[in-house]
């Protein structure tokens, strides 16, 4: 391919926000999006909170024409809502599910249900392989107190390491979709430091879009003004990253996002911007090999920042391991002391005062209840301590390295 003209790729990102009876004209929108993209005809096309897989059959069967290749990745309860829509044919596909995603009684947010993960398609275009991934990590809710940043940095972490050990064999590897993080957050600086991956818009030759590239805002009809409040302009949490492998070279020179109600309508895709992309890719010189993991100078500092924080939700879940643990103690000791209550009546020991059996019954309902769930909890914080200290002991191995490069 030395000496031919560059390859151009066109991408399209979008967070759907299609969540079946929760979203505001959700129908209307999918519908809105499939015209879109049936017109304006991208490369690739990455959507995410995609939940309906009748949503996602309506799209198939509307872009089957100028998309005719698809993937739907499913996971979890309710699925990971990922799927991408694709001109050229895939070759392979593989999903990884995170291995913490939040907390199943915290049914306000949901995350937990989602199976939240990063999906893989292998695609070769004149003769250039593309590993394209994309992604949804778990949403922030509150930043003065993010109780699940621990969670999203656990899956950054895994997210950058599934990158580094899938994508050896590509030329081209491209990654898009709702990372739920600032530019500038740990996590961010995380994966793109061990991949080496670049941030599209960063790169971007020309721009166009919302002010700093942002993809969530105020301006939007569909997005929550309170949470923006601190940030007037909006926040940039939906990304392109790129990076070349072996002697391919890719630069942006394009990079758009939408700006409020689609053509023609009233209304905006979702809540969030779409964030579209033109990428450039050829070939030059020899091959220069892989080089993930060394693209961040800081890449120490960062690593020792994030098992910083990993640590401090390693420490939470211990303490809600105890607490849980505790409360199932207490719980089974009071089923013992109803059955020994129990047992000293049937024994005639108390048959001078009538036994309260409806009293009792409902006593040892509400300490059933109570082991079950403490036991529940006990056995989830369990496996969360297990996960945040093995993501801790990868982060200080891979932080030792690092150090011990000269």
């Amino acid at each position: 391919m030395e000496g031919e003209p560059p390859l151009r790729l066109r991408i399209f990102d979008l967070n759907c926000w299609a969540i079946r009876y929760l979203s505001k004209r959700r129908q209307e929108r999918v519908r809105l999006i499939g015209d879109t993209l049936r017109r304006d005809g991208f490369d690739l096309v990455l959507l995410q909170e995609v939940w309906s897989e009748q949503d996602y059959s309506d799209l198939r069967a509307k872009l089957v024409g100028c998309y005719p290749f698809s993937h739907y990745f499913r996971s979890g309860v309710i699925g990971s809502g990922l799927c991408i829509f694709s001109r050229f044919p895939i070759l392979d596909t593989l999903l990884y599910q995170y291995s913490l995603n939040g907390y199943p009684y915290m049914l306000q947010h949901g995350d937990w249900f989602c199976g939240k993960s990063v999906g893989l398609v292998i695609i070769k275009i004149s003769g250039i392989v593309f590993n394209v991934y994309i992604t949804h990590l778990h949403a922030e809710y509150c930043r003065e107190k993010d109780a699940y940043l621990p969670h999203r940095l656990v899956q950054a972490w895994e997210l950058a390491q599934f990158i580094r050990h899938t994508s050896k064999a590509a030329d081209v590897v491209l990654l898009g979709g709702d990372l739920n993080m600032h530019p500038e957050d740990v996590g961010i600086r995380l994966l793109r430091g061990w991949t080496g991956l670049r941030d599209a818009f960063a790169e971007a030759t020309r721009f166009e879009g919302c002010k700093n590239g942002c993809t969530l805002v105020p301006d939007n009809c569909f997005t929550d003004k309170s949470e923006l409040l601190p940030f007037p302009l909006g926040i940039r949490i939906d990304y392109i990253l790129y990076k070349a492998i072996s002697s391919f070279t890719v630069k942006c020179e394009e990079l758009k996002t939408t700006t409020g109600p689609a053509l023609g309508t009233d209304i905006p895709f979702s809540d969030h911007e779409a964030v579209m992309a033109t990428l450039h890719i050829w070939r030059q010189g020899q091959p220069v090999g892989a080089t993930l993991g060394t693209a961040d100078p800081a890449l120490a500092d960062v690593v020792a920042e994030a098992r910083t924080e990993v640590g401090v939700g390693l420490r939470a879940a211990q303490q809600q391991r105890y607490s849980s643990g505790r409360m199932a103690v207490l719980a089974l000791l009071l089923l013992l002391l109803q059955a020994a209550a129990a047992l000293a009546t049937v024994a005639g020991l108390g048959a001078e005062q009538p036994f309260p059996k409806l009293s009792f019954c409902l006593l040892a309902f509400l300490a059933l209840g109570v082991l079950v769930l403490a036991t529940g909890l006990h056995v989830f914080h369990t496996m969360e301590v297990k996960m945040l200290h093995g993501t801790e002991n990868q982060m200080w191995m891979a932080l030792r390295v690092l150090q011990e490069r000269p």
